[in-house]
Formats: structure tokens, C-alpha cells, sequence
């Protein structure tokens, strides 16, 4: 079906309106009206092809907010006008043991992306939010829950769970210090939940210009990282430390404010490769970790958690004939803190 949208056609072109084919569909699928979706770092990094292997043209977009348009004869998940989102993959092996434990992000033949992507059959290209409709098979769509806002909601599906996961794996909660770095789309994100399971939270950010929303937002401590009396101070603090800075900082300094046991968890990917030192782990048995998302289980998990609390994302609405416009505040760090864009002005 045809299909309107907004897409890159190269590494260097900007993002422009795109029509193209999504199949109709199937007995399993689910067709969502688009309603609003979110604008993630790493859209603008596959976009410019920061990371490599990016697919063009690409329709960027992995925090999908919508309305169930349609659903296929054997869909029993979702009935038309459901709220549902659709969060940074639609698909995956679905037989490896990381799919069957419910952690799909980890499949070992690798997730079938929302955009940027191939699709099972190995030949068509997945197109994400930037459009109107999408399609996608049920097992991979979210309810959103009722009480919150579609379009403060969406970026739920990729900057709340990308932080929700670590914190839950790392058992983030009271009689716990967390640290989040980088006050941003993820690390706002960040703050609110944490916050919310009980745990102390600090804020590491590169200067106190953000201190006062940091604390609205639930941050009990707010430091600078560029006064080099933060990692004074802060030395050998935390049970848990969240990098979520894509570009590149020096993570040893980091790992310095790791208890002895303590973990920090890399959750934004810088494009160049960050020097690390042995040193920085084998003096307090630290651990240096990632994390990815979250399984399709988790996410619901997380969705419902934000909707008893009331998180949402802080948002900045925008039309999609201004995303360019966005992408470059967002590289600016010129957005509080989440742009996602109105479907409505397509």
C-alpha cells in the first residue's frame, strides 16, 4: 500500500518527503496509524551514516506512537482504535534462546531493525516512523497505556526503555547510588525512573547549566564534569554509573567513580572507538557493561510501569517539514528533551 513519508536518500541529503510501498496486511499483522514519533540521537546517526551500513533511502524513526487502522484474521492481541506503539525492531529469529527468554534484542541472528534494516525474506528494507502507517506483526507491538499522552509517550518505546532495562538488570532501587550521565533525550529519562524505583540519583553533566531541571526532574545531586573537583569528590560513589553521552568522553574517568563492585553501564554508542585502560577495572573489580533496549516483554513491562507512575517524556512537538531543523538541535544539545514529531503536518 502506498505509503507517505520522510526520508534520506543519502549520507549527505537532507531528510525530504518519500512515498513508498508497505505490504497489506497479513493474517498476524497489525496496521498502525501514525500518530507521533519521537526524533532519537540515533536516528541522526544511521541517517548520516555515522555508524556505517546505513540502508538508503531510509525513513528514519523507532518511537512510534499510534492508532490500530486495521489487523489481520488471526490477530488476537489488538482491535482497531487501540493505542499502540512500536518501538526499535519488528521482528526477529524467534527460536534462538534469547528470544525465547523474552530478550529479543539479543537475538543471535540479529533483530530486524524498525528502519535501517532487512526484513526476514532478506530482500525488502524496513521504513520507519517518519511516515504515515506502518505494519507490523502483532507479536512485536506495544499497548501504550491509556493514561498517558501519545505524543510525551512515544519516546518511551526507545529512550524509557533503553534506560528502564539497566536499571531493573542492575537492581537499581533504594539503598542504591545511581549516577546518570549526560542529561539528554536517554539520560532525562534516566533521572525520572530511577528516581521513581527509590534509588539516590546523581547527575554528571558538562556543566551546572541544567542543575535546576535536573532536580525538578528528580536528580538529588547534579555535578559538572568539566570542574575537575567532580571526580574528586565523587571517587569510588556508585553502584551504578549510565553513560548515555554518544559522543566520545573518557570512560577510565568515568569507571573512577565506580564502587568497588560497582557497574558502569555504556548506553549511548559513540561513532569512534573509546580508549579503555585495565586499570580502570582491576583496582575495584569494577565492571565496564552495555546494554540494549529491551525484549518486547521488558518494554510492556516498562510501558506499564510509566503509566502507574505518570513518566512521560519531556517533550518539544515539531512538525515533520522541520526535522532537519531538529536534527541539528539535537547535535546542538538544543532541545528539553525529546523532540518527536506531529504526524498530523504530513
Amino acid at each position: 500500500m502506498q505509503t507517505k513519508g520522510y526520508a534520506a536518500a543519502s549520507a549527505t541529503a537532507p531528510i525530504a518527503p518519500f512515498t513508498f510501498e508497505r505490504r497489506e496486511p497479513r493474517a498476524h499483522d497489525v496496521q498502525i496509524d501514525i500518530k507521533f514519533c519521537g526524533i532519537c540521537h540515533s536516528d541522526i546517526h544511521q541517517a548520516h551514516d555515522g555508524w556505517g551500513e546505513s540502508i538508503f533511502p531510509m525513513v528514519p524513526g523507532h518511537e512510534i506512537a499510534g492508532v490500530v487502522a486495521r489487523v489481520g484474521s488471526d490477530v488476537t492481541k489488538f482491535k482497531v482504535g487501540d493505542k499502540v506503539g512500536v518501538g526499535c525492531f519488528v521482528d526477529s529469529c524467534r527460536h534462538c534462546e534469547y528470544c525465547n527468554k523474552g530478550e529479543e534484542q539479543y537475538c543471535v541472528a540479529g533483530i530486524t531493525q524498525t528502519y535501517n534494516s532487512i526484513e526476514r525474506d532478506g530482500v525488502t528494507p524496513t521504513m520507519g516512523g517518519y511516515s504515515d502507517k506502518i505494519v507490523v506483526d502483532q507479536e512485536y507491538v506495544l499497548r501504550m497505556p491509556e493514561n498517558l499522552p501519545l505524543d510525551a509517550a512515544a519516546p518511551l518505546l526507545c529512550a524509557g526503555i533503553t534506560l528502564y532495562s539497566p536499571l531493573m538488570h542492575w537492581k537499581a532501587g533504594p539503598g542504591k547510588k545511581v549516577a546518570i550521565v549526560g542529561l539528554g533525550g536517554l539520560g532525562h529519562m534516566g533521572v525520572k525512573i530511577a528516581r521513581t524505583l527509590g534509588a539516590e540519583v546523581t547527575v554528571i553533566s558538562q556543566s551546572l547549566r541544567k542543575q535546576d531541571e535536573g532536580k525538578r526532574l528528580g536528580a538529588d545531586h547534579f555535578y559538572a564534569s568539566s570542574d575537575p573537583d567532580t571526580f574528586k569528590k565523587l571517587k569510588a560513589t556508585f553502584d551504578l554509573l549510565i553513560n548515555t553521552v554518544s559522543a566520545g568522553i573518557d570512560w577510565n574517568q568515568y569507571l573512577s567513580l565506580v564502587k568497588v563492585d560497582g557497574t558502569m553501564v555504556v548506553v549511548g554508542a559513540p561513532e569512534t572507538e573509546v580508549p579503555m585502560s585495565a586499570f580502570s577495572l582491576i583496582p575495584g573489580r569494577r565492571s565496564l557493561a552495555g546494554s540494549m533496549i529491551g525484549g518486547i516483554k521488558e518494554t510492556q513491562e516498562m510501558l506499564d510501569f510509566c503509566g502507574r507512575y505518570n513518566i512521560v517524556s519531556d517533550i518539544e512537538l515539531t512538525p515533520i517539514q522541520k526535522v532537519n531543523e531538529a536534527y541539528e538541535r539535537v547535535i546542538k544539545s538544543d532541545v528539553r528533551y525529546r523532540f518527536v514529531i506531529d504526524m498530523a503536518t504530513l
